[in-house]
């Protein structure tokens, strides 16, 4: 008998690197935003990232322990994820609330539809849009100093100017925000780490950022204007999620051209409802409904079978 050969359709991809190893770095990264946030807002911070992983963890656990499943919580996905809420959290949310939002985020997000690899979108912002639309109030309420406040983009949509706006203390991340959105410096920090690594590359956070600044440098109003575009690029948990949740394996494409597209997509949609929504943030609801389109944009950018041509 002839010896039989199987060729799996492309793309191809090979790669000695664990989930575990990922998951691991991915968390490290993510550390310099979260000691940020314990600095900047002090020990309720601290409180609402150890419950939130905490309950993502023992969530993801207890729904594989019932469904007589494979323990997968030594991958460090579920840890990530319940970092990545705990960082979309505004620090005074109740301790609760992170919880809540992490069980929705593995069991229902995650788990449901089939565990690591199978979810269609990001389970972190799955659960902060959950939380958001649950508990409006509670979401949007941000305290600075000891003071309730607006956010620098909330106070900027709200004057329609850039009065007030101070771009510095955005950089720096000593505004109000969640808790791991403000300081880019130390986002910036992770995403170094990441990109040293090879774990993540330029592609899908640069062309993300790059349609975002010509698309609100057309539409917003204010040109080119350096103050207005670094104001947007600061705030709102663009570099969050620029870096660390649009850059997710599981829910964005695997090829060159789908990640280019898929950064445009996100891009465009961010400032679409940054500029015309109804909240000054967008990035969110930018990133989830991106990923719901995942696979029309992997079956328009996957290549051809070799040899394959068009219909004649």
């Amino acid at each position: 008998m002839s010896e039989q050969y199987h060729l799996s359709s492309s793309p191809h991809v090979r790669d000695k690197i664990t989930t575990s190893n990922i998951m691991l770095m991915v968390t490290i990264a993510l550390l310099p935003a979260a000691a940020f946030g314990v600095f900047n807002f002090g020990l309720p911070a601290l409180w609402n990232i150890i419950v939130t992983t905490a309950a993502a963890v023992l969530t993801e656990y207890v729904y594989e322990k019932l469904m007589h499943k494979k323990i997968t919580i030594n991958d460090f996905s579920a840890v990530v994820t319940g970092l990545l809420l705990a960082l979309n959290l505004p620090p005074t949310a109740p301790l609760w609330m992170g919880a809540l939002g992490s069980v929705f985020a593995i069991l229902v997000v995650k788990q449901l539809f089939g565990g690591l690899g199978q979810n269609f979108m990001n389970p972190a912002l799955g659960a902060r849009c959950f939380l958001l639309i649950s508990f409006t109030g509670r979401m949007t309420t941000f305290m600075y100093d000891g003071v309730t406040s607006a956010t620098p983009l909330a106070q900027m949509r709200s004057d329609g100017s850039l009065e007030g706006v101070n771009t510095f203390k955005m950089l720096l991340g000593t505004i109000p925000g969640t808790i791991g959105e403000t300081s880019v410096i130390a986002i910036m920090i992770g995403a170094i780490f990441l990109l040293l690594l090879g774990i993540i590359d330029l592609r899908i956070p640069g062309t993300y950022i790059a349609t975002f600044v010509i698309f609100i440098s057309i539409f917003g109003g204010h040109g080119f204007d350096p103050q207005f575009i670094t104001a947007h690029l600061c705030g709102g948990g663009l570099m969050l999620g620029a870096w660390f949740m649009a850059t997710d394996y599981v829910t964005s494409p695997i090829t060159k051209r789908g990640q280019i597209v898929y950064g445009m997509l996100l891009g465009i949609l961010t400032g679409l409802f940054r500029l015309f929504g109804g909240s000054a943030e967008g990035v969110s609801y930018a990133i989830i409904i991106s990923n719901m389109l995942v696979p029309l944009i992997e079956k328009v950018t996957l290549p051809k079978p070799f040899g394959k041509g068009g219909e004649k």
